[in-house]
């Protein structure tokens, strides 16, 4: 018994092993390009270096989540780390995998002190930078590829290229919240021949910076790829291409057609059920006890300075967001009067910083909140996945005793307010300048109310809580309060009038 036992053992890990060779060998990854910038780098064995070091095994780990995009961000001002990787939407998460770990590898030698780096493959990119880059559009740098060989009937096959090309981004564009931004099509041009098309974003962006950055690189296709039989348009945020040949997996976007048939088991004396009959328990096993792990390493990681989304955008833990009290009076002086910012309905904002230099913003609130605190975690954590460009960052909260503390970045240049109603700086703000602050507000509300993945309704929108950070660009605040602080509402109703 034990012999056999044993035999069947021997004979799971060789299947295991041909398995996973054959994985490995089937999946190829094609390196393209790769860019590296030269204002920043920062000092070998620096803790910026090891922060990306934390970072690149991060996006690694998560490189199998089946959406093929993670960002992640290590660390705290000036050493953060922000980054992220995206994946080609028609593969399968073992190319996925193998192209974000090659990534992770060949990016440190092509750019082993830079900064911000970004390496495009086939089948994925990788970047990171140390500046805020997600949910933010980025078209540089700019990256083109062609197939050499000419198109015949050039005048019709451009104008079905441009058509088709459309369509395709207008579906990545529109792809519903959560779900990869790609889209793929084809179109029939000769009788011999067809177009191919292929249109992808990050899914991050919004539905209106995806389709602006997706129209952009479609304004350069004629001035890289005319006349020619394929090409594409890589940038940071988004890539198009096409080719008159299949160069996606089509199987891998759409459902398999019904009555798609299973090729049968063979004569051999165990056959392709009894291997996975026995093979499917262990692995599930495995997978489960491999997940079990990883569940408790994480519970037990406590990591104040990272701020981090999977595939559902879920924060971490509750932990990784939490600052203890003791901190918070460190950073403020105690709440000292000196470090006020300002006091509104829902309690007083103190400037703070920590003792590794970063600034923070830190709204006490008031203690007319009848909201436990368990609920008041879980809203927290709801309000802190949300991350724009025009929209304050929330890095944290505490909670001890009677206190319920909200952590925000700090914006330097107050609010909007402060310009508007001063006969002085109000000259600052030129037409320019003000359209440049109404489009951030419009972009920032636009992703609370339609393109974030839940919706939020700010409810006090005043020029008060519109920040201006150092450029002048807005950053809306105090959105979510009402969820936070524990304002009686359901969702999208209120049954009672509030705010400005």
């Amino acid at each position: 018994m034990l012999t056999k036992m044993h035999t069947l053992a021997s004979f799971i890990l060789l299947l295991s092993s041909l398995l996973s060779l054959n994985i490995t060998t089937e999946a190829q990854v094609t390196y393209r390009y790769h860019y590296c910038t030269n204002s920043t780098a920062f000092t070998r064995n620096s803790t910026y270096q090891d922060n990306l070091n934390v970072l690149l095994s991060s996006l690694s780990s998560n490189s199998t989540l089946s959406s093929g995009f993670y960002n992640s961000s290590t660390g705290q001002n000036p050493d953060n780390v922000y980054g992220l990787f995206l994946c080609r939407g028609d593969l399968s998460t073992d190319v996925c995998k193998d192209c974000v770990t090659l990534a992770t590898q060949d990016i440190v030698q092509l750019c082993p002190t830079q900064k911000e780096a970004i390496v495009w493959y086939d089948e994925c990119l990788l970047r990171y930078s140390n500046q805020f880059i997600f949910s933010s559009m980025a078209q540089e740098p700019v990256v083109y590829l062609l197939n050499s060989q000419n198109i015949t009937d050039q005048g019709r096959f451009d104008e079905l290229l441009m058509t088709t090309m459309d369509d395709t981004a207008s579906q990545a564009a529109n792809a519903s919240s959560g779900a990869k931004k790609f889209a793929i099509k084809e179109v029939n041009f000769t009788e011999r021949q067809n177009l191919y098309t292929l249109a992808q974003c990050t899914p991050d962006l919004s539905v209106s910076d995806c389709r602006q950055c997706l129209q952009t690189a479609m304004s350069r296709l004629p001035g890289c790829c005319s006349g020619k039989q394929g090409g594409r348009v890589l940038v940071p945020s988004c890539n198009i291409r096409y080719e008159t040949y299949k160069f996606y997996n089509a199987t891998g976007v759409l459902p398999s057609p019904p009555g798609a048939t299973r090729p049968q088991a063979g004569n051999s004396g165990v056959s392709k059920a009894t291997i996975i009959a026995i093979v499917a328990p262990i692995a599930a096993s495995i997978v489960l006890i491999c997940m079990g792990y990883y569940l408790l390493c994480r519970r037990a990681r406590k990591n104040y300075g990272s701020i981090r989304e999977d595939a559902d955008s879920e924060i971490t833990t509750v932990e990784s967001l939490q600052f203890d009290l003791g901190t918070i009076e460190a950073a403020t002086n105690n709440f000292s009067n000196d470090n006020k910012l300002g006091e509104g309905g829902f309690g007083e904002v103190y400037k703070g910083r920590f003792f590794n230099g970063q600034e923070i913003a830190v709204k006490r609130l008031s203690r007319s909140s009848m909201q436990g605190a368990e609920e008041f975690k879980n809203e927290v954590m709801l309000v802190a996945k949300l991350q724009h460009r025009n929209l304050v960052r929330l890095l944290g909260f505490c909670l001890e005793g009677e206190e319920k503390i909200l952590v925000y970045e700090f914006v330097p240049n107050k609010s909007l307010d402060y310009f508007l109603f001063d006969p002085e700086k109000r000259r600052q703000l030129d037409w320019p300048r003000r359209y440049k602050i109404i489009e951030g507000i419009a972009r920032g509300i636009l992703y609370l109310h339609q393109d974030s993945r839940f919706r939020i309704i700010h409810r006090d929108l005043k020029a008060s809580n519109i920040l201006l950070n150092e450029d002048m660009n807005p950053k809306v605040s105090d959105f979510g309060m009402a969820r936070i602080f524990g304002v009686d509402q359901t969702q999208g109703n209120t049954n009672r009038i509030v705010g400005t």
